[in-house]
């Protein structure tokens, strides 16, 4: 493949049409693709559903897609881009995608259960690792689909935007932008959650000391939620802590927990053995952020302890 045929396949999308506008989402979501590849967010032929491109798309479409004809739905364009033939969908072993009555995609996360990852054709992937061609085919897409717009000099960050609402919100504030956000946001709010709560520990498990930096993009010290958000809808950095898994497991069932002079208590219902216990740990004091204002907060410290006492009690 040459760079004149990634044209033409970019620039003849099928789309859908409402009241003489075209949909923009598989141009807004190969711009972001795009994207990603430059920041090095992507680095081989298989486009994973992860909270930084769903929040590039969202931003891209905030940036460049005006009016409200259209919603910015990240499942449609992953899904319906298989059918222009250079877009593949790897699923998982034994999953089904499941769809509507229409042949569109359910959900965002019937998309995300279903789906492994994307790629490309091999040699259009090949084609796109080129800086020149990447430039190329960005204004081939927004001029065909978005007006011939430019893409802004600095790039709208959903990311950077639910940071500083997960560092600086009240809970009882931050709960109801949650409440009115679809299941995408939360899932990139859940993204954000996951590497702001170890960078202001300095990713260090705050129970054991342990500090793991890797040099890759890859997590080795956990984001735990205190009261699972699945109850709380809270993501604030004070219904946070950091643990490594083995401690986030324990914490998670109740086998540990932190009291509110910010002490580790361990329960006694359950057998271990070996250099690393648990045990160990009993009555230590916490690792804390240096910033009062990202402590745990009391009230959630309580609850889980709480939880903790009537399993134990």
């Amino acid at each position: 493949m040459d760079i004149s045929k990634a044209i033409k396949l970019f620039t003849s999308l099928r789309a859908a049409r409402l009241k003489g506008s075209v949909a923009p989402h598989k141009a807004i979501l190969l711009l972001s693709v795009i994207q990603s590849i430059e920041e090095g967010e992507i680095t081989e032929n298989k486009i994973f559903i992860t909270p930084e491109l769903v929040a590039r798309f969202k931003g891209n479409w905030h940036s460049l897609v005006h009016g409200d004809k259209f919603k910015d739905n990240f499942s449609l364009p992953f899904y319906h881009l298989k059918s222009e033939g250079f877009w593949h969908l790897t699923t998982e072993r034994g999953k089904e995608i499941l769809l509507t009555a229409s042949n569109s995609i359910k959900s965002f996360s019937a998309l995300k259960n279903a789906v492994a990852f994307a790629s490309f054709d091999g040699t259009l992937y090949n084609l796109l690792r080129e800086q020149n061609n990447r430039a190329i085919l960005k204004s081939a897409l927004l001029t065909t689909f978005l007006g011939g717009q430019l893409l802004p000099n600095k790039e709208y960050s959903l990311f950077h935007e639910f940071e500083s609402q997960i560092l600086h919100e009240p809970a009882s504030v931050y709960k109801s932008e949650v409440a009115a956000s679809d299941e995408e946001e939360i899932f990139v709010r859940g993204g954000v959650f996951k590497k702001v709560v170890p960078r202001v520990y300095n990713h260090t498990c705050c129970v054991s000391g342990m500090k793991v930096i890797a040099t890759r993009d890859i997590q080795m010290i956990d984001a735990c939620h205190i009261v699972p958000f699945s109850e709380s809808h809270d993501d604030t950095i004070k219904n946070g802590i950091s643990l490594s898994p083995n401690f986030h497991r324990a914490f998670d069932r109740f086998l540990i927990t932190i009291n509110l002079n910010y002490e580790v208590v361990v329960s006694d219902d359950f057998i271990e053995s070996g250099i690393h216990s648990f045990r160990a740990f009993h009555g230590k004091k916490i690792y804390l952020p240096n910033d009062a204002n990202y402590h745990p907060s009391r009230e959630n410290l309580s609850w889980h302890y709480e939880q903790f006492s009537r399993r134990h009690n």
